[in-house]
């Protein structure tokens, strides 16, 4: 051995023996098998390598294709839904907000999926390129999934259950909705907590996985209903008439010709009584406006009924409205059985004469 192998051996590992001295033919030797092993390895490497890169290249680029085309999408709704705000059919239909979160929404839960699907796949086939065996790896994942989602099935179902609402636009911002466990409208939609203000501003956050039905009362139309009780004795048809002349007025004015959607309508009598008759009215209003078009109704009718002169039971009393005098019989006290001296009860509150035969 050579002072400049032994040296080298010494370098390598101070603690180490000395070893046998190695031949030159049998370092050559190891060098060339060394040279061989990377000869005809180094095309698999190349190839592997070659393959996780054109992998990773294709799944950013993917991904930053669906994310982009997600996002242009989303923008694209969002424009129609300004192209139509401050007109008279984007007041009545589109609420830009409503729209815009929903939007929103739907475009985040699109673009975290379509990340994690591409990015997953991605991941599984460089794995498989370094010849992993994928079959353990899925089996844990899948135990684990289940696991995880037993442990949070809670949230699970309110994430699920605020996806559904939201891709089937079931209520929106600025709707007034009934949700059960509370009701109220609704100023925010998340995919797992819907916040609802109520009628007194309290602020309820609701599960969407606790909502089992809900009531929309924005979508579509509403009705108006207005029940009026008169005296008995008045002339139906006068009152249907003046009731009409109220219903026409009230379609001409502004902004009521805006939020009625239907003409007023007379329904008829829903109660005859002794003392009293009830008749509906109803008309078909803008979603949301029902209440404030119930009470512009009753203030115009009873304006319109004390013009006609009809009388709308819970008024004045009638003995009062005829003139009558007060009743002479109402001043004079009940018959008493102690007036009758012959009566029990006057006997009974008799005082007790003392015997006369009884002497000192």
């Amino acid at each position: 051995m050579t002072p400049l192998t032994l040296s080298a051996l010494l370098a390598a590992d101070p603690s180490a023996p000395p070893s046998a001295p190695v031949s030159f033919d049998e370092a050559a030797k190891q060098a060339e098998d060394a040279a061989g092993w990377v000869e005809q390895n180094w095309s698999t490497w190349l190839n592997t390598s070659l393959r996780i890169t054109l992998i990773i290249i294709v799944a950013l680029v993917l991904r930053m294709f669906v994310r982009r085309a997600l996002t242009r999408l989303i923008a694209r709704m969002n424009r129609s839904a300004d192209a139509v705000e401050g007109t008279t059919i984007g007041g009545l239909l589109v609420n830009a907000e409503r729209r815009r979160q929903r939007s929103e929404a739907i475009g985040s839960v699109l673009r975290s999926v379509a990340s994690f699907l591409i990015l997953g796949t991605a991941g599984l086939m460089i794995l498989g390129a370094f010849k992993i065996d994928l079959a353990p790896l899925l089996a844990s994942a899948g135990v684990a999934g289940v696991a995880i989602g037993f442990g949070a099935r809670n949230l699970v179902t309110d994430f699920l259950s605020g996806v559904f609402m939201i891709m089937e636009d079931q209520y929106g911002v600025g709707d007034s909705v009934d949700a059960g466990v509370a009701s109220g409208e609704v100023i925010e939609v998340g995919l797992r907590v819907t916040k609802l203000r109520g009628d007194d501003g309290e602020i309820w956050y609701v599960r969407n996985g606790e909502i089992k039905r809900i009531g929309n009362l924005s979508q579509g139309w509403a009705t108006s209903t207005v029940d009026v009780a008169v005296r008995p004795s008045e002339d139906l048809e006068r009152v249907r008439s003046v009731i009409g002349e109220v219903a026409d007025g009230l379609a001409k004015a502004e902004p009521w010709n805006e939020q009625l959607w239907g003409p007023v309508e007379t329904l008829g009598l829903t109660e005859v009584l002794l003392d009293s008759m009830t008749v509906r009215v109803a008309a078909k209003t803008m979603p949301g406006k029902a209440l404030g078009v119930e009470r512009e109704l009753r203030w115009r009718i009873k304006q319109a009924f004390d013009a006609a002169g009809i009388r709308i039971v819970g008024g004045l009393p009638l003995a009062v409205e005829e003139g009558a005098g007060p009743d002479p019989a109402a001043s004079m006290a009940a018959p008493s059985a102690l007036a009758n001296p012959l009566s029990p009860q006057s006997m009974a509150a008799a005082p007790i004469q003392p015997p006369t035969n009884l002497t000192k």
